[in-house]
């Protein structure tokens, strides 16, 4: 398989950059202007780096986005002290700008100078902090014939000691619209102040009084010029979005090494659970931004000019705060020596402070959001009326060789047509007697079981398409019904049952005579689920067991139940376990529902005393429980960390707002838009690991991450819709609350046990620490 061209261009800039010491170069070089040398300019140059977003016919690489931030995340490892994005921008501005206007061929020539590095140059366009957008300004450009003259100050420009020149935005005179300007650096009345930056580069303030040019210098004018500029500044975000999430991605690897080998108290800093618990929320930070960046590049032209703000915005946003969080992380995690200039970690600190603060903060990123909140809602209204609509649904077919798109159209109709209105988005799992005509109704289609193989009943979905289905089945608010015997017991009946054990069950779980419900969790045995205690005792042709199971979802509505019982003391934790199958209406057998912080009754206990169930329940062979029980983790650990909960709560939120005027308070559009930031960077991360099950690879350690970010997503989330109803955050209905459906508290109290069930938060932190980031028992 070919190599993606990002990668290569990452391999290359990472070979390059290592050839020598960059963070000595950035000591050597800080504080002293004009803080980089020609020589490595030119030998990047020489690399491609300048001609990535070139258009071939321009005679540049014609490559994109992805390219270039590839060497951009590189270079925020290495800390290349040559100012890259800076270069970008002008690249950018230039390549944007129409090729027929009367500066075209100075515009050429430069374009072709600054590919090969014998030209340096930098976009002058900003002139005052905060600025975002380049209408705001008062430098102006006075044209007279065949001459102008251009009067302002321009702030904040990289490269600014040491450039050949700059491209100048300026207001015109009158009507005449804007101006994107070459202004070389030796023209009379230019004058330039050098400020240095924390981490010892330098930006400049330029002066233009009565700077004489020719007109053929007019690069670009009016809208276009404009379009130009604004192009370029969201282009350079991205690319340095990128460089910061490699500030980030080293500082932690640093942190890593670090704390494996610093001892205090006889052990490895990072062996005390605080200090993982800390470098595992760093490593969340970083995959998020990572996952951010990745969807960005999916399917972005690179002129794609209506999407390019607000994903810009978005990568500069959560890049900013990764590099940020972690590198103060680092420094604190390093102790006294994080704290002076010979320790590394300092130069990456003060690199994340330089680049988050340029271009715009992450504040004035999301206040940029913000302003287009209004329009989501229209924009989805009329994606849906675009959609088809199918009229009949096959039981069965070739679904792998549906393509996905008419697939998932072919979902979206049938739950259209047959799904009850009244049970979407439900807040809650829902009971039998409330889903059973579902159930019936997707049996009777062929459709109850989408992973089983059709031999055995199902639709013998591959793994993309079996995504595909529940993500469509959760985007349209599908209510989960009582489900463990089609997601859990009938897979480990198919994989690990006998003949006789799938003859007699599987036909029953299709048909919605046996509701099934999970054995797992004991008092005293949660997240710790080897140390269960219930115990299968063999007395002739039954086994006796004896125990208690406790979170057994919907255990009431169950017919039958699928368990874990020790069936040797004596063996070693994770052995002498057994999986086992009982008819719940087994004498000995009592469940006692509970009542949650709401009302609702999902969890049950579970006891047995001393119900004998039948040698042949046994599945699988004897004390080898805990090998099938690791196989139903599959599509289970990725879905716990699924996006819907997330994407509900804020769509209530987002009514609730609507409804009460919320957006008119800037200090609640920050608040939501950290929110929905949140949840996109949960569906980009969701995104990757989606990609993994799809094309059938097992899924690493790391998706615990997932589980993490949901959850706690959805607990933010919900204290802000629980905030936003004032008095009525208090009650226990919708009554009073405009906009709500359900309790506005149902998300932050369903966030408390979804930080809990499937292995609580802090076991998923200790799993990351341990499996992903290498850090000591």
């Amino acid at each position: 398989m070919d190599m993606p061209t990002q990668d290569i261009f990452r391999d290359s800039a990472r070979d390059f950059l290592r050839r020598g010491d960059q963070r000595q170069r950035v000591r050597r070089l800080r504080d002293s202007t004009p803080g980089f040398e020609r020589a490595t300019w030119n030998a990047l140059a020489e690399a491609g780096w300048l001609s990535v977003l070139v258009p071939e016919a321009r005679g540049g690489l014609g490559l994109g986005l992805a390219e270039a931030a590839a060497i951009g995340e590189e270079i925020g490892r290495q800390l290349l002290p040559e100012p890259y994005v800076g270069a970008l921008q002008a690249v950018s501005a230039l390549c944007r700008l129409p090729e027929n206007g009367s500066g075209a061929a100075l515009l050429a020539g430069l374009l072709a100078e600054l590919q090969a590095g014998s030209l340096v140059a930098g976009l002058a366009w900003q002139e005052g902090p905060g600025q975002m957008e380049p209408d705001d300004g008062i430098t102006r450009w006075s044209a007279h014939g065949e001459y102008g003259v251009l009067n302002g100050k321009k702030c904040c420009v990289s490269p600014g000691s040491g450039a050949d020149g700059w491209l100048v935005s300026a207001l015109g005179d009158g009507d005449e619209g804007g101006a994107l300007l070459w202004v070389p650096a030796q023209t009379p009345g230019v004058t330039l102040r050098d400020t240095f930056r924390i981490d010892g580069s330098c930006v400049a303030e330029i002066t233009f009084t009565d700077v004489a040019l020719p007109a053929s210098h007019v690069l670009g004018s009016g809208a276009a010029a404009r379009a130009a500029v604004s192009f370029a500044n969201d282009t350079a975000r991205i690319v340095q979005g990128a460089e910061l999430l490699g500030v980030a991605r080293q500082a932690l690897d640093l942190t890593l090494d670090y704390v494996k080998t610093r001892v205090q108290f006889g052990k490895p800093v990072g062996s005390f659970q605080s200090l993982q618990h800390r470098l595992v929320d760093a490593y969340l930070q970083t995959e998020l931004a990572a996952a951010a960046l990745a969807e960005t590049f999916t399917g972005l032209a690179v002129d794609d000019e209506r999407r390019l703000p607000a994903l810009a915005s978005r990568i500069k946003s959560r890049c900013a705060d990764a590099a940020t969080a972690v590198t103060q992380l680092a420094i604190q995690l390093h102790g006294a020596i994080g704290f002076t200039d010979e320790c590394d970690i300092g130069l990456y600190y003060k690199r994340a402070l330089h680049l988050a603060s340029l271009l715009g903060n992450a504040p004035a990123h999301r206040a940029r959001i913000a302003s287009g909140l209004a329009a989501a809602p229209q924009a989805a209204q009329t994606e849906a009326k675009a959609e088809a609509d199918y009229t009949s649904f096959p039981r069965s077919a070739n679904w792998d060789a549906m393509p996905e798109r008419e697939f998932r159209q072919l979902l979206r109709s049938f739950f259209r047509q047959h799904f009850p209105e009244h049970l979407r988005n439900v807040p809650r799992r829902l009971h039998w007697h409330e889903t059973r005509e579902w159930y019936l109704t997707l049996s009777r289609q062929g459709w109850i079981a989408p992973a089983w193989p059709a031999e055995f009943g199902g639709m013998g979905l591959g793994p993309d398409k079996l995504l595909a289905f529940i993500e469509e089945q959760e985007r349209y608010g599908v209510a989960r019904v009582p489900d463990a015997g089609i997601t859990m017991a009938g897979p480990i009946l198919i994989r690990y049952g006998t003949p006789q054990q799938q003859a007699y069950y599987l036909p029953k779980i299709l048909s919605g005579e046996h509701i099934w419900s999970q054995g797992y969790s004991e008092p005293g045995a949660g997240s710790d689920l080897a140390a269960l205690r219930t115990e299968a005792v063999r007395d002739g042709d039954d086994f006796i067991v004896n125990g208690q199971k406790t979170w057994t979802t919907l255990a009431q509505d169950s017919t039958h139940i699928f368990m874990l019982v020790r069936t040797d003391k004596n063996a070693k934790k994770q052995a002498g376990i057994s999986f086992l199958l009982a008819d719940i209406a087994s004498p000995g057998i009592t469940v006692r529902p509970i009542k949650d912080l709401v009302g609702h009754e999902h969890f049950c206990e579970v006891f047995f005393d001393n119900v004998r169930v039948p040698v042949g329940n046994l599945v699988g062979e004897l004390n080898q429980g805990w090998t099938i029980a690791k196989a139903l983790l599959g599509f289970e650990r990725i879905f716990l960390g699924s996006p819907k909960l997330s994407q509900h709560a804020l769509a209530r939120l987002r009514a609730l707002a609507d409804a009460r005027r919320l957006f008119d308070d800037p200090v609640f559009r920050e608040r939501y838009v950290r929110l929905q930031l949140d949840v996109d960077d949960l569906s980009a991360l969701y995104a990757r690991f989606s990609d993994l099950v799809k094309r059938g690879l097992p899924l690493p350690a790391s998706v615990s991450l997932l589980k993490i970010w949901s959850s706690e997503t959805c607990r933010r989330i919900g204290i802000v819709l629980a905030e936003a109803a004032d008095e009525y955050g208090g009650n226990r209905t919708e009554e009073g609350q405009a906009g709500a459906t359900g309790s506005v508290l149902t998300p932050l109290i369903n966030s408390a046990s979804a930080t809990i069930y499937g292995g609580s938060n802090e076991i998923q932190r200790n799993i990351i620490a341990r499996a992903v980031l290498g850090l000591p028992d």
